[in-house]
């Protein structure tokens, strides 16, 4: 990896070593592996912090680049189990960049204005602006996942939606956004591990939902869903990458890996000036 310095922990890619066609099934994927990286997790904190500071820098440019007309954008799609960890990707990735460049939305239950419209109609709203880099928490596949998995519409209707989302990709990747898909891997263990630690802890309380405890009877079903996704979705224009999450310090290196390659490929500079500087630099130098 050229970006990387010359003893880099990673001997992969994760551009390369999490696309799902390297993975391998998802219902035989190891959620505690760290593919591609080669070292533990003292040193995969500290890689993250060395590596925000370069994440922060290509945003910096690529708010810049929007601020002076470029169209550009980035897009992070994050989906996962209850516990995967969605939100401390928000959190510790997200929050090694200025937030002045992110945009940031979580997708919940559709409101009853959001069900008058069509499924995407709500993802449409989100999308970044230029110069931003937006995350998603949840997003457009939840209407190929729950939905799915629980008959929330008839077949005949949720099929239909892979290749609208795939439409929509396309559309954002040709109109100058980068897509990036992550897809936050946990243990059916780890998971009942992170929700026992909900209920003994009085700060973790309000992260807690019974229903999530529902939902694992349903964990075979949901993998099945996810491998459709990566079947029917997983395209190289907006690809997706499968994240072994049971090792939270793994998961958010590795996206922030992604954000930092994504950005990178956008071959940015810093926007030339609009005015003479040397004209400026008088005025400056003559101002009381």
């Amino acid at each position: 990896m050229a970006e990387h310095q010359e003893h880099s922990p990673w001997t992969e890619r994760p551009s390369v070593a999490l696309r799902p066609s390297n993975t391998g099934p998802i219902a035989d994927f190891d959620a505690g592996s760290t593919p591609g990286f080669d070292g533990d997790k003292s040193l995969g904190e500290k890689t993250l912090v060395e590596r925000g500071r370069a994440l922060d820098d290509l945003q910096d440019m690529l708010y810049a680049n929007g601020r002076s007309g470029d169209h550009r954008s980035v897009l992070l799609v994050l989906q996962g189990m209850d516990t995967a960890g969605k939100g401390g990707i928000v959190r510790h990735v997200g929050g090694l960049a200025d937030p002045q460049g992110l945009s940031i939305k979580a997708f919940g239950k559709p409101t009853a204005e959001e069900l008058e419209h069509d499924f995407l109609w709500r993802i449409r709203k989100a999308v970044p602006p230029a110069g931003h880099i937006g995350i998603f928490d949840r997003s457009h596949y939840e209407d190929v996942l729950p939905v799915r998995v629980h008959n929330l519409v008839p077949e005949s209707e949720w099929e239909k939606h892979y290749e609208m989302i795939n439409e929509f990709e396309q559309d954002l990747v040709e109109t100058g956004t980068t897509v990036i898909k992550c897809a936050l891997v946990v243990s059916k263990e780890e998971q009942r591990k992170r929700l026992a630690e909900r209920l003994d802890r009085p700060d973790k309380y309000w992260k807690f939902n019974p229903d999530d405890i529902d939902e694992r009877a349903y964990w075979d079903d949901y993998l099945e869903a996810y491998q459709a996704i990566f079947d029917r979705c997983d395209t190289d224009s907006a690809p997706w990458y499968v994240i072994p999450a049971n090792k939270k310090w793994y998961a958010r290196l590795t996206v922030c890996e992604l954000l930092i390659e994504a950005l990178d490929s956008l071959d940015l500079g810093w926007p030339a000036a609009d005015f003479d500087v040397d004209v400026q630099k008088k005025r400056l130098a003559a101002s009381a």
